[in-house]
């Protein structure tokens, strides 16, 4: 009995690696796609022939918009000059009379 416990233990931990192994897998694999992303974007107008380096601008210039668009820029409600134009406008008034 305790040999057949010792093997059906033995059994699970390597079902537990190799599902650890599948995760570590999974994670380098996302790892080195986004690494590759990454490149693919910052180099590849630089390093890749034309059609690859084409598409490498417009994922870059897609994305620059994509994250300009996350943050409005900000309009000012009022002119921020305009209280100085009407003072020299009605200075002006003032020293025509």
């Amino acid at each position: 009995m305790a040999v057949l416990g010792i093997f059906s233990n033995n059994e699970e931990s390597s079902d537990r690696l190799v599902y650890k192994d599948k995760n570590m897998d999974r994670k380098s694999a996302i790892t080195y796609l986004l690494i590759l992303f990454l490149l693919f974007v910052t180099l590849g107008d630089r390093l890749l022939p034309k059609p690859l380096s084409t598409a490498s601008v417009q994922t870059r210039t897609s994305l620059n918009n994509f994250f300009i668009g996350l943050f409005p820029q900000r309009v000012p409600k009022l002119n921020p000059n305009e209280r100085t134009e009407k003072a020299l406008e009605q200075e002006e008034k003032e020293a025509g009379n």
